[in-house]
């Protein structure tokens, strides 16, 4: 019995695979879409993929044609692949003005391009057109039920852009030492603090700018050291107006303690 159903299964797959390929070389767009259409229901979206390819040039101007295309662009998303995805999806917003499928269309397309974004310490270039696209989105589906996601899209977006941002800065802190680059990751902080003030990162930058300028003032020479040692303490004041029991206080008291210490002997000597 069970030799017969393995045999009854291998002539249905070898039927189901010769019916495919028959309909792949076959001439008659009608059945490749319909065969199309029932393997994308099915979830086989490879092998859709491989007939609307054939298919979607020759719907153009047919009434089919706007299903064929937004077909055509989610086989795609479905697939993972969010470069064509995008791409299809967009070009179906702009072909289908009218389409009831339009403001799905233009959701997925940027969300495609937000699948696209990479890890923060990539290249950030896909990140930028996601948040245009999302943004764009936000804009003109004010009302979408969307909206709430899209928003969270952007948010997240813009975190990933700013521990970019803020590791930069961090990383001229840690090689400091070495290659004396302490004023690059104090200038790289300010300019994090300036361009993203609510950030989560906030307080590790107002420590870290506060430790570079530790670090550049207690490594100076003697006759730049006060001056250096001033403005650091004026970026512990920063740090402790707003975190005065942060997760940084005790180390930043030990620091600033030192840098009261090297001030008082520098007074000695002049």
């Amino acid at each position: 019995m069970k030799n017969i159903f393995f045999l009854l299964v291998s002539v249905v797959l070898l039927s189901s695979c010769s019916t495919y390929q028959d309909v792949l070389k076959n001439d008659d767009i009608k059945a490749k879409y319909e065969f199309a259409d029932s393997l994308y229901s099915q979830g086989k979206y490879k092998k859709a993929l491989r007939l609307w390819e054939q298919i979607v040039p020759l719907y153009r101007g047919r009434p089919q044609a706007e299903r064929v295309t937004y077909l055509y662009a989610d086989t795609y998303y479905e697939l993972g692949d969010y470069y064509n995805g995008g791409y299809q999806f967009e070009r179906f917003v702009k072909s289908f003005p009218q389409s009831t499928k339009r403001e799905e269309a233009a959701f997925k397309s940027a969300e495609s391009y937000y699948k696209r974004s990479p890890r923060f310490n990539l290249d950030q270039g896909d990140t930028y057109i996601a948040l245009e696209k999302l943004q764009g989105f936000i804009n003109e589906y004010p009302d979408s039920e969307q909206v709430d996601d899209a928003n969270a899209k952007v948010q997240e977006l813009n975190t990933k852009l700013e521990r970019k941002s803020y590791e930069i800065a961090k990383g001229y802190n840690k090689i400091g030492a070495s290659r004396g680059t302490f004023p690059n990751a104090i200038s790289a902080f300010d300019n994090f603090l300036l361009d993203n003030p609510g950030s989560i990162y906030r307080e590790d930058a107002l420590y870290w700018k506060f430790n570079s300028a530790y670090q550049l003032a207690m490594g100076s020479v003697k006759r730049r050291q006060a001056e250096r040692l001033e403005a650091a303490k004026t970026a512990y004041n920063a740090l402790e107006k707003y975190y005065p029991q942060g997760k940084y206080a005790d180390e930043a008291a030990k620091e600033l303690a030192e840098i009261n210490e090297a001030l008082q002997a520098n007074d000695l000597l002049n």
